[in-house]
């Protein structure tokens, strides 16, 4: 079964317990998959095969190391209000192989759901969980990528109500398509308003699934360098 050699997989990386990780992990970074109903089978694969590619870039391997202490990194799915799966559990990056193999995990993962609607509320609070177990990073962002809005059960406001987002970033990936039935105005409003939560969150815009490689890209390497010292951060968006 795909889920299980997943696990199995990651734990054969090396997944890290959170007890005396802080030293050597800076960020824990988690990264979600929109997989509601409005994601078809071959954006899916635009979405999963871009992710991949993303990591594997020369770019953002050199983010990933572009300071001693590491990364830690996972990946989970989304849609439904009871529908998130884990698509590869926390990685400590302490190598170039290890982030080899975790874009091969994801490269290589198929979808668990792709009937649900979009529940980003409940999408954010199993984050929350799985950012409850991450190793203990100095800093924990969240990336939720999507390509609509809310539309099952409570939005981003529950799940931010939560004290454990109190230390918590959240960025965003929107996915505009004007063949679609939202703007892109409209879509990165919502995630203006509605998603991006923390100091500094931003958002970077993909031009329909065909662009998720080259906006994936750009936004790993954003959130994967080391802040600068005495940098004033403040919520934006990037194209």
């Amino acid at each position: 079964m795909v889920k299980r050699a997943t696990f199995v997989m990651a734990a054969a990386l090396g997944a890290v317990c959170a007890t005396g990780a802080a030293a050597d992990c800076r960020l824990a970074l988690l990264l979600g998959l929109d997989i509601s109903s409005s994601v078809d089978v071959d954006e899916d694969i635009l979405q999963r095969g871009g992710m991949a590619a993303a990591l594997r870039a020369p770019e953002v391997e050199a983010a990933f190391f572009a300071a001693d202490q590491h990364v830690a990194l996972a990946v989970y799915e989304w849609s439904g209000r009871y529908n998130q799966e884990v698509v590869l559990d926390w990685v400590l990056i302490d190598s170039p192989e290890k982030l080899a193999q975790a874009a091969d995990i994801v490269g290589a993962s198929k979808r668990s759901y792709n009937e649900f609607p979009t529940a980003m509320g409940e999408a954010l609070s199993f984050g929350a969980q799985m950012i409850a177990r991450a190793p203990g990073c100095l800093r924990k962002t969240i990336d939720l990528a999507g390509d609509g809005e809310n539309n099952e059960g409570p939005g981003p406001a529950m799940a931010y109500a939560l004290p454990a987002y109190a230390d918590i970033t959240v960025n965003g990936l929107v996915v505009a398509d004007a063949a679609d039935f939202q703007t892109e105005a409209r879509l990165t409003a919502y995630y203006r308003d509605n998603v991006l939560h923390g100091p500094g969150a931003f958002m970077v815009v993909a031009d329909g699934f065909d662009d998720y490689l080259r906006a994936m890209r750009k936004k790993l390497e954003r959130e994967l360098l080391p802040p600068a010292i005495g940098a004033l951060p403040a919520p934006e968006q990037a194209g």
